[in-house]
């Protein structure tokens, strides 16, 4: 069977690899339209310079970039000339140590190098400059008109079509779901229609109804005159501290420069050319990059440029690619914001997708569904994507605070703010990272500058005092999902059975159809037809949409209501005056949710704890937020309560063991893997013992904290990687959780992890650290 009808929009690098990765599958009713000629269609393939560079924060675009190389190599449309980044700065060298790490994590080799190498290398570097490098042997440059050109012969073979100088003007639809594609001149049926339009991408969301949320920028490439030393063969190098990057055309040499101003770019202003990516050069935006180029490698001085141009690439607001189907139009699939690093692996991902129902590779952070609205607002997407264009080179921490301020707040911000409350963001939410109105504990370890940046000593105070009285995190940003209809549907959605008494709350997990872990979530049962579900952001919501019969109500009530945690030993005594609801330890039990009056406030409490403490997770309707911390916060001075941040959160959630979605586990991760087998129904259990454990480690106080990511070795090897890390108060040890091979996630096994140009001594440990028994849980 040829499988559907699919209509693919694009004929540049990633809509060619696509059609080539279905036909693969047996998916061979395939038509490509492109709006240029084939294969130079005019698209940011025809001017891409081909560097790919696999080392990457993200796994998931580690393996996208490996995949591109492995199968361009296979197709003799590679050129395997490796890579070279360089560090003039103390700065960059420590963070080239960083990203070795994460090539080990990744299993991509590597090797740091010193100036003297950097130089035996690519002998033009003026070695005086170069404090050290990272070589990547297997990157390279793909060469993206021939990849077209081959990926698209494979897929012809096997059925597809591919043509060209055909604009698409209408995407059809028929009750919600795509139907077909018009051109100037024809209908195209289709089942299945996937925009890979590049920077058009937004034009083609528009004919579909659907938000493509990118926004497309120039960027400055040239070319120099012949350059004595120049030759094929060369490797690609990155001189990061002054935003550029360089390769060999022959004897002439290809400079790519982010230094200059952000360029955002009109759709409407692009020429209409046979090369409308091309736009004018721009000398007076590249003379600051020609003078650090020239610094770097001196050869240059006297050069001219033999061609010049500003490229347009696409850039959205998180960095990632935009691929999954539409929520708005069935059938709508995008596979955007690709570059030519990613192309092959993005396109396999998808096909997997499309075809098997699931990806091999963890997608969340590049699936089309993950922003909320306001992340969609076309301001908010052009403001962090000019502000990604800027950082594209730059040494960007974990923590640091996005481009975007207080689009989402709480009703508790003007509480928090009076506190002295330190901000991040998530999700475009404000979310206190501490509180200045809690002192900064005398006990606090010294940290690490990298751990140490957007950390206070005031996190261990309130660590502290949550375990040693009462404190209130704001839980407003956790999605909660309002859902209406009978419990047979969300049963058939999760791992375990969340068919229990009106009043029961339960941990449980959503799977991907090969069992990996795609949510974790709590369902409390308000009545017989109607759950509160709190899930892990817009991808939940989109799953339980899609899955809803007719009659089964699925809404997000996360911006109409708030909530606060109010945990700690002393959380009975502050809140039992203060409601109507019974909260003594027998009526009001662990799991369980309650409907009734904080004061005046109407509430909904669960009694869960995401610290590890007694209390619960009190919700009310926005109106009256204020009131609810008011009230608690009054009531709370005689227990001495305090506000406290994420900080402190995650220190205190490692030491009691509780795992983050997306962070500790994904769906390339099972539950009994992730150690979450408790949340599986019994008949449902594998047979075997998993290979590998998402494992607890005690950490060496040496004051490096892992950030995650981080390489952990065993026997000189990279065996796994961090996923979570902090210092545990309580425990008094940094903390980290890893993925080991089972035959290590032996309590007492020593491992070591990579962290910079160090080594941290660890040893596996049992969990959970803190309170094993759960008995301050459940007193």
């Amino acid at each position: 069977m040829p499988g559907p009808k699919v209509v693919i929009i694009g004929a540049g690098i990633v809509g060619c690899a696509l059609a080539d990765e279905l036909t693969g599958r047996g998916w061979t009713d395939v038509t490509v339209l492109e709006q240029g000629p084939l294969f130079v269609t005019g698209g940011s393939s025809s001017h891409a310079p081909g560097l790919v560079f696999q080392t990457n924060p993200s796994r998931t675009l580690a393996r996208m970039a490996r995949y591109t190389v492995e199968k361009y190599s296979s197709l003799g449309c590679f050129s395997t000339v490796g890579s070279l980044e360089v560090a003039t700065t103390p700065e960059r060298l420590a963070e080239l140590h960083r990203r070795f790490g994460y090539g080990q994590s990744w299993e991509i080799s590597s090797s740091l190098v010193d100036p003297a190498e950097c130089a035996a290398m690519f002998p033009l570097l003026d070695k005086s400059r170069l404090l050290g490098g990272l070589h990547v042997p297997t990157d390279g440059l793909a060469l993206a008109i021939k990849a077209c050109e081959v990926q698209a012969s494979r897929a012809g073979e096997r059925g597809a079509r591919f043509i060209g100088n055909s604009r698409v003007i209408e995407i059809v639809s028929r009750k919600g779901r795509v139907s077909g594609v018009r051109t100037d001149d024809q209908l195209y049926d289709a089942d299945i229609v996937v925009s890979c339009a590049g920077f058009w991408g937004p034009a083609i969301g528009a004919l579909a109804g659907v938000p493509v949320p990118l926004l497309p920028m120039a960027h400055q490439y040239v070319r120099t005159t012949g350059v004595a030393g120049v030759a094929d063969g060369l490797p690609i190098v990155r001189h990061q501290d002054r935003d550029l990057y360089f390769r060999a055309h022959g004897d002439r040499l290809g400079i790519g420069s982010y230094l200059h101003e952000p360029m955002p770019v009109s759709l409407d202003e692009l020429p209409g050319d046979a090369h409308p990516s091309k736009l004018p050069y721009t000398p007076e935006t590249f003379k600051q990059s020609w003078s650090a180029a020239i610094e770097l490698i001196p050869a240059l001085r006297g050069k001219t440029l033999e061609e010049a141009f500003n490229g347009v690439f696409s850039f959205t607001a998180d960095g990632f690619p935009l691929i999954g189907e539409s929520r708005d139009l069935r059938g709508f699939w995008t596979a955007e914001a690709i570059w030519v690093t990613h192309s092959a692996g993005a396109a396999m991902a998808l096909a997997e997708w499309m075809v098997d129902g699931r990806s091999s590779l963890d997608l969340h952070e590049c699936d089309l569904n993950r922003f909320d609205a306001a992340q969609l607002a076309p301001g908010y997407v052009r403001k962090r994507a000019i502000r990604n264009f800027a950082e594209v080179y730059d040494i960007v921490h974990p923590l640091d605070p996005p481009a975007v301020r207080n689009l989402r707040v709480s009703p508790f911000h003007p509480r928090q703010a009076e506190l002295g409350a330190v901000f991040g963001e998530a999700a475009g939410w404000e979310r206190p990272l501490w509180y200045a109105s809690n002192p900064p504990s005398d006990e606090a370890r010294p940290r690490d500058e990298w751990s140490g940046r957007h950390w206070s000593p005031i996190a261990e105070t309130e660590a502290r005092l949550t375990r040693r009285r009462v404190a209130l995190y704001d839980m407003s940003p956790l999605t909660r999902l309002e859902v209406i209809g009978p419990v047979g549907f969300l049963n058939a959605l999760t791992s375990s059975n969340v068919d229990r008494p009106v009043g029961s709350v339960v941990y449980t997990l959503l799977l991907d159809p090969a069992g990996g872990v795609a949510s974790d979530v709590t369902v409390a049962r308000l009545a017989e037809d109607r759950f509160q579900v709190g899930v892990n952001g817009p991808l939940d919501l989109d799953r339980l949409l899609r899955a809803a019969p007719p009659g089964v109500v699925v809404r997000d009530v996360t911006g109409g209501t708030c909530g606060l945690g109010l945990w700690g030993p002393a959380a009975r005594e502050l809140v039992a005056p203060l409601t109507d609801i019974d909260v003594s330890p027998d009526a009001f039990k662990y799991f369980q949710v309650r409907r009734g009056y904080l004061g005046m406030v109407p509430v909904t409490m669960l009694r869960l704890s995401y610290v590890g403490e007694l209390g619960w997770e009190i919700y009310t309707e926005a109106e009256y937020g204020l009131r609810l911390w008011d009230t608690l916060w009054a009531a709370g001075q005689e227990y001495g309560l305090i506000a406290a941040g994420r900080a402190a959160f995650t220190s205190l959630r490692l030491e009691k063991g509780y795992r983050a979605w997306g962070v500790d586990m994904t769906t390339e991760d099972d539950p009994f893997q992730a150690g979450l087998g408790f949340a599986v129904s019994p008949d449902k259990r594998p047979a075997t013992a998993p290979d590998r454990r998402l494992t607890c480690l005690l950490v060496a106080d040496t004051g490096d904290v892992p950030m995650g990511s981080e390489p952990v070795y065993a026997g000189g090897f990279a065996v796994g990687h961090v996923t979570s890390a902090a210092y545990g108060h309580t425990v008094e040890s940094v903390i980290a959780y890893a993925w080991l091979p089972s035959a290590l996630a032996v309590p007492g096994t020593q491992v070591e992890i990579g962290y910079f140009d160090r080594r941290l001594l660890a040893t596996v440990a049992a969990e959970p650290l803190f309170d094993p028994k759960h008995e301050r849980l459940r007193r």
